[in-house]
């Protein structure tokens, strides 16, 4: 299509303060790009992080339709976690040399196919393969699309954008709670997971003209480092599969330190082994950009309270105040809402505030959030008790994610940026299930369960989202887009 071929050759972009953003410099000359690109990579995207949450709501129908264990019901959420956060790293170091649409729409593929058999799968063995294969094709999909938005626009355009992206991963974590009440109590547990078939089927025969071609490097196959590759798939599992488990035979049990330990000797092998080898799956090159490593840090961070408001307001609504799937989809709206409107007001005060200000404002706003949701008690009502606390944590969670997407991918230069981008979604989908772990465990493990432990597993939240706002005031940079295609970082 027109305006949407690759430009080849050397790019230059007017920074203030002296510094050059190498990632810009590919897209800066391409002038001002329709947004279809975005809102297509955005609807895949929010498909995919959706489907992390919306299972959620319809865990008990699937266990009584299935048989499924308590013991084993878990892993319908874990599988997809697994999958997609140990082979992340891979997917995105795969865009960047085999070519980012050609990842993105293979990713896309696997995602719609496993949704499919996910939704008419027979067993319940079958339904958690099926959900693995769901986070293969995330795994795939997400660094992909990530790098294409970072590479097909420039300045205020690219800002916007990364600041949409940003706020997808709190917004769609949201709405997959709400989407997962409506659609089990109106259609049954198989649809969350066969609305995704023709979202997916769409968004793959659109790309085909949209999405600009990336031709993949001589030997791409080679430029993969398989081995640290492998190293990197099994210690995150390893450790997603720790933390997972972990609540269930307990945090002391000589099986969860074994695993904890062989998790990481994994990833000491994989750090040795990129070392070593000529073309490492994480160049080292991006352990120095100070700007990834702290948006990686917080990704981390804030995903895990996000993810793990949504975990022990889910089970205490249902297991204390013994509401509804539907009803507890839908006191989750507001928070969906609060989330979206705190990022579009965040994307405004940017250039004025700078990343650095807003990450450190949002993630003091979600402490307190989680101060306000340490008040809850049986006998609290809806308007009075949770919801305060949600929109509080909602507005800073608005805050942060998108100002944390920005300032992370702000020195990532265009041949890097699917792996940075994959550095990013391993923090998304890490900081997801240590957020589930870390919490439910302190919660169920308090003297009188979920009921008693809920204000412990919020006062936990606070503390690490202090922790996080002192660290991100040492860390990010100072990252201030302008109008036009100007970027400041100091």
């Amino acid at each position: 299509m027109h305006g949407m071929r690759e430009m080849h050759g050397p790019r230059r972009v007017t920074m203030t303060g002296g510094h050059r953003n190498p990632a810009a410099s590919g897209a800066a000359a391409r002038g001002r790009r329709p947004w279809s690109v975005m809102v297509l990579l955005s609807v895949a995207q929010f498909m995919v992080i959706l489907d992390a949450t919306v299972v959620n709501v319809a865990l008990p129908s699937i266990a009584r339709s299935l048989g499924l264990a308590a013991g084993g019901l878990q892993w319908v959420v874990t599988a997809y976690v697994l999958a997609s956060g140990g082979l992340v790293l891979l997917g995105g170091r795969a865009a960047d040399v085999a070519g980012r649409r050609r990842i993105f729409l293979a990713g896309l593929t696997v995602f719609t196919a496993a949704s499919l058999a996910s939704g008419l799968a027979p067993t319940a063995g079958a339904l958690i393969a099926a959900r693995a294969g769901q986070g293969l094709g995330a795994a795939l999909l997400s660094p992909a699309a990530l790098s294409i938005i970072t590479t097909s626009y420039a300045g205020a355009q690219r800002a916007t954008a990364l600041g949409v992206w940003g706020a997808l991963g709190g917004a769609g974590a949201a709405v997959g709670v709400l989407a997962g009440g409506v659609l089990t109590t109106w259609l049954g547990w198989r649809s969350v997971f066969l609305v995704n078939v023709p979202v997916g089927v769409v968004a793959g025969v659109t790309s085909l003209h949209l999405v600009p071609r990336h031709e993949p490097r001589r030997g791409f196959g080679r430029k993969l480092d398989l081995a640290g590759a492998a190293l990197a798939v099994a210690g995150l599992v390893t450790l997603c599969y720790a933390l997972a488990s972990a609540p269930a035979h307990g945090w002391g049990s000589a099986r969860t330190l074994l695993l904890l330990g062989l998790a990481v000797v994994l990833l000491a092998a994989f750090a040795v082994v990129e070392r070593s080898v000529p073309r490492p799956l994480v160049p080292a090159q991006l352990w120095r950009t100070r700007s990834l490593v702290a948006g990686v840090l917080v990704m981390l961070g804030a995903t895990g309270i996000l993810v793990g408001t949504f975990f022990l307001n889910s089970l205490y609504l249902q297991e204390v105040q013994h509401a509804s799937a539907l009803r507890v989809g839908l006191e989750f709206l507001p928070l969906a809402l609060v989330i979206g409107a705190s990022a579009h007001l965040g994307s405004r005060l940017l250039p004025r505030a700078g990343a650095r200000v807003l990450i450190v404002a949002g993630l003091l706003v979600m402490g307190a959030g989680a101060l306000l949701l340490t008040g809850v008690s049986a006998r609290s009502g809806y308007l009075t008790g949770f919801l305060p606390g949600l929109l509080v944590v909602g507005t800073g969670t608005g805050l942060v994610l998108p100002a944390t997407a920005i300032a992370a991918m702000n020195d990532i230069a265009e041949d890097r940026a699917g792996v940075a981008s994959g550095l990013m979604t391993t923090a998304h989908e890490i900081g997801a299930a240590l957020g589930v772990a870390v919490f439910s465990a302190v919660a169920v493990a308090t003297s009188g369960g979920i009921a008693a432990g809920y204000r412990n597993g919020f006062t936990v939240a606070a503390a690490v989202a202090g922790g996080l706002a002192v660290a991100a005031a040492v860390l990010v940079p100072a990252v201030r887009p302008a109008a036009g295609a100007r970027v400041a970082v100091h």
